[in-house]
């Protein structure tokens, strides 16, 4: 069945493109000669369509709306369409010129079916937070992200529209257990990876750049014209291994700079329970190259509250961005926010920071884990889902140093963590410094302040410790029982801390596909050359967000089909439970 299914999807592909190619012939000889006659202006006030138009003559319904006196907006490729202004006098000719197929009012309409879901009303909506958060401030400014790259080492990203615009989403290599099998690369069969791109960067297509200040229509994350790098790490049971993670980093790490890429800000949602101090530990070690390397990187602190022996680790690392979560209190002034229950409390080492973290409506990855799990109680109408943890917190501050680091090319980590820490608002009371650190982000105070020269001095940590203890408790077993521990990676190859260290520190842990001695690159990744990838168009069947589990056997459940690297399927139930610093999904 599925041989016949893909046969019959490549011939009737196949057919459609040859049928596509008639229609632009067809096209581009009735439309041209008018276009070269020329249209005359028309006049009347600017009013917003849709154009739709047959396959191969975009460019020529764009030239007849510039001809006729209109602009040309965003494109809308899901329809063979674009969002445009033409006068009133002009809205007849351009219907009846052939290759047209429709032009429609570009009215205001909500996210969500029947009305019902409206963000302007949802104190948790991402809308709602990107206005308390005072990112739209900054959007207003001119700030949107753009030309800055955030890498998130994750359970992957799925193209759910809101992040299936064309080079909103960049492959990095795929790290995890689901890397063997072709139609589990890169995407996210957990669930946890998509909802925290959406917060970070994600827009919808039709939402309009420069006017995203005020938009409520279409799902418009923090930083909405920034890119997401995807370092995918995790399964889709979320199991993943600390090997992978340090792994993962030291890409990032390595090509920051790639083909065009500029890595400014590093995502990680996760931590280990490790009680290994930050100063030996190889997975803060390797957060803290990361930030020496000029990338920002932000940490969740955990989801223990006030049971939590300290933050997570690599979070307890004081050179990164340690942030702990928000609830808003159903309420839009950060003045009513308190610290989320959940988010777990400082020791020696205290959050830096908190941001919006409790039941955030972000991108719904449809069949994902998570969503079979808790999608009856986490659903927002068709497209979005809740969570609440440290795990969008982190987000949402990635996406604000998105926007500062666009604001601020040069400025150092240091100098972006002191901007975002230093114009932190104080919650209300009883919050103190154990869960809040300086508070909760205030880009609004933030878009106005300068910092001068920072540097943070804190004892630097040198790596040299046990990748063992940097995994606490949480751990990756085979189906049979076995657990991975002690100093070895997923493949069974010794873990040389202080060798590995040393490579790290030289830009070296890479040579590549190969890390570790062993090659990580499978079919995924070649490691030679990395090209970033955007994605391809076929990474989904065409089910990718109709409210159908996707296609094929991609969320089956079975890891590798018995087949692993290291000759163990690694499919771990304790790490995907904890590990990713999400506290609910409800």
């Amino acid at each position: 069945m599925a041989l016949a299914l893909g046969v019959t999807w490549n011939v009737d592909r196949r057919l459609r493109a040859f049928v596509g190619m008639l229609l632009a012939a067809l096209v581009l000889t009735a439309v041209g000669p008018v276009l070269a006659q020329g249209l005359a202006r028309a006049g009347g006030a600017p009013e917003p369509v849709i154009v739709r138009s047959t396959p191969g003559s975009t460019t020529a319904a764009e030239h007849a709306v510039r001809d006729l006196g209109g602009q040309v907006g965003r494109e809308i490729g899901i329809i063979n369409g674009f969002a445009a202004t033409v006068p009133a006098d002009g809205v007849a000719t351009l219907r009846s010129l052939p290759g047209i197929t429709e032009v429609t009012p570009n009215g205001r309409v909500r996210l969500l079916d029947a009305g019902s879901y409206d963000p302007s009303a949802d104190a948790n909506s991402l809308y709602n937070t990107t206005v308390s958060t005072g990112a739209q401030a900054y959007w207003k400014k001119g700030y949107t992200g753009a030309g800055v790259d955030v890498a998130l080492i994750d359970s992957g990203v799925s193209p759910v529209e809101g992040l299936s615009t064309s080079g909103k989403v960049l492959n990095g290599p795929d790290l995890s257990f689901d890397s063997q099998s072709p139609s589990l690369q890169y995407l996210d069969g957990y669930g946890h990876g998509t909802h925290l791109a959406g917060i970070i960067a994600g827009r919808d297509t039709a939402a309009v750049q420069g006017q995203y200040a005020g938009d409520s229509s279409d799902f418009i994350g923090m930083a909405p014209d920034a890119r997401i790098v995807n370092v995918k790490v995790a399964d889709n049971q979320g199991a993943t291994d600390v090997s992978q993670v340090v792994a993962g980093i030291d890409w990032v790490v390595q090509h920051k700079n790639d083909s065009g890429l500029n890595i400014r800000v590093l995502n990680l949602s996760f931590g280990t329970n490790s009680t290994q101090s930050y100063v030996l530990d190889p997975l803060a070690y390797a957060a803290e190259v990361a930030w020496k390397s000029g990338i920002v990187v932000v940490a969740s602190v955990g989801n223990d509250g006030s049971t939590s022996t300290g933050v997570a680790d690599p979070a307890d690392d004081p050179y990164v961005l340690a942030v702990g979560a928000a609830d808003t209190n159903g309420q839009s002034s950060p003045s009513n926010f308190s610290v989320a229950s959940f988010s777990s409390w400082g020791t020696s080492r205290n959050p830096d920071m908190v941001a919006p973290g409790v039941h955030i409506a972000s991108l719904r990855d449809p069949g994902s884990a998570i969503d079979q799990a808790y999608g009856a109680g986490a659903g927002v109408g068709v497209r979005f889902f809740r969570g609440s943890g440290t795990s969008q917190a982190a987000a949402v501050i990635s996406g604000a140093v998105a926007l500062a680091v666009q604001q601020h090319p040069t400025w150092t980590p240091d100098e972006i963590k002191q901007l975002l820490v230093s114009t932190s608002l104080n919650l209300r009371a009883p919050a103190k410094a154990s869960t809040e650190g300086r508070g909760v982000v205030n880009l609004n105070h933030a878009l106005g302040t300068g910092v001068g020269s920072f540097k943070q001095n804190f004892p630097a940590s040198n790596g040299t410790g046990s990748l063992e203890a940097a995994r606490g408790s949480l751990h990756v077993t085979s189906p049979s029982g076995m657990t991975l521990t002690g100093e070895q990676d997923i493949f069974g190859s010794a873990f040389n801390s202080a060798a590995m260290a040393a490579a790290e520190a030289s830009g070296q842990s890479w040579s590549g596909g190969t890390w570790n001695g062993q090659s990580w690159s499978g079919q995924s990744w070649s490691g030679q050359s990395w090209s970033g990838q955007s994605w391809s168009g076929q990474s989904w069947s065409g089910q990718s967000w109709s409210g159908q589990s996707w296609s094929g056997q991609s969320w089956s459940g079975q890891s590798w089909s018995g087949q692993s690297w290291s000759g163990q399927s690694w499919s771990g139930q304790s790490w995907s439970g904890e590990g990713w610093d999400c506290g609910d999904w409800s």
